[in-house]
């Protein structure tokens, strides 16, 4: 199991907007040096530019790779997307990776005048745009009938030694088998549980095998809190919050499916308590869901031991226990988010703690 390292913009939205900033570079720098595999940046289009972001932590680390955890064709047209990805990897010496997903087409369609068209075959077509990009001669056109439209369209930067990886944000079976055809590996979204990933993760081989591919290849990562202490109620409380904003959005829930809980019920009343639906139906996004859902009905909506069975939260001993479980179904990387609390020194200590060193 290898340790990555998970940034998200919430850090950004309170407090002092300067310090907020150092902290962020601070945990990357100590986190590169505790030895993690890579620094992933998430991309919302309500929050920050990912990749301004990624440029400055190239100057900052040394050794973890450098990716977004995820972006998408949408807030990002492919040209751009290879422009940003090149310009990081050569910033950061060919360190550079990157994230895709489909992004939620109704913030781009209703409240950002985009046309999101079929947003996995958008997808699709990106990885082959970047893949051609990033290969000699370095120009790229789109399928007929793509969504994009490019015609030969030659880039002269591009990154400085074998196309970056390319890791495909997947929940649904098409993303899946997408993931196994097109991509490096998988990202799963924080809280995925062990039922969804042992049908997933066999899923993705089985694609990756039929387009003639070596499945052994492919990173499976889990985006996920760790949290190790004998008192876990408040933090389990606090997941709540990611339930019921993240996966009450269409399709996210299946990732939750677990033994013993009928999480169809339970995210349907979660999603009538946070006015999900009549939401995203305005394009409203994260903060239009924080204001008008209703956010402590919602979490009293979702059984705490069913977050309990999500998370990856308690002793020490326990949380090793989890992690082990995690590999052996095929996780590969756990990419991990800095508690609230946490400091930067401290929080890298964790990495050691989880390794046993």
């Amino acid at each position: 199991m290898r340790f990555c390292l998970d940034l998200s913009h919430h850090a950004w939205t309170r407090g002092d907007p300067a310090a907020s900033a150092r902290a962020t570079l601070e945990f990357a720098r100590a986190a590169d040096e505790a030895g993690i595999d890579a620094i992933w940046v998430t991309e919302d289009p309500e929050g920050w530019d990912a990749f301004g972001l990624l440029g400055a932590l190239a100057t900052v680390t040394r050794h973890a790779a450098l990716g977004t955890g995820v972006t998408n064709p949408s807030l990002r047209h492919p040209n751009l997307l290879a422009a940003s990805v090149a310009t990081l990897d050569r910033l950061s010496g060919g360190r550079a990776v990157l994230g895709l997903g489909r992004g939620q087409p109704e913030w781009y369609e209703r409240a950002l005048g985009m046309e999101p068209g079929d947003p996995l075959a958008a997808l699709a077509e990106t990885v082959g745009l970047l893949r051609a990009w990033w290969a000699a001669p370095h120009r790229a056109s789109s399928p007929e009938g793509g969504r994009f439209r490019v015609r030969g369209w030659e880039r002269a930067v591009h990154p400085v030694g074998p196309a970056p990886p390319i890791y495909v944000a997947a929940a649904g079976p098409k993303a899946l088998a997408l993931s196994g055809r097109l991509a490096d590996g998988v990202v799963f979204n924080a809280l995925t549980s062990d039922a969804f990933l042992a049908e997933a993760i066999p899923a993705v081989r089985g694609a990756a095998r039929g387009a003639g591919r070596d499945p052994a290849r492919f990173a499976f990562i889990l985006r996920t809190p760790v949290f190790v202490a004998d008192e876990v109620a408040p933090f389990l409380e606090r997941q709540k919050n990611l339930i019921a904003l993240v996966n009450a959005l269409p399709g996210m829930d299946r990732l939750l499916r677990s033994p013993g809980f009928d999480v169809p019920a339970i995210m349907g009343e979660v999603r009538r308590r946070m006015e999900t639906d009549a939401i995203l139906a305005r394009g409203g996004g994260f903060p239009a869901l924080r204001r008008a859902g209703d956010l402590p009905a919602a979490r009293a909506a979702i059984p705490t031991a069913l977050v309990a069975a999500l998370a990856i939260a308690g002793p020490l001993p326990h949380v090793r226990t989890r992690l082990r479980t995690l590999a052996a179904l095929g996780v590969t990387h756990v990419s991990v988010a800095p508690p609230d609390t946490a400091d930067a020194a401290g929080f890298a200590h964790l990495f050691d703690r989880l390794r046993g060193e």
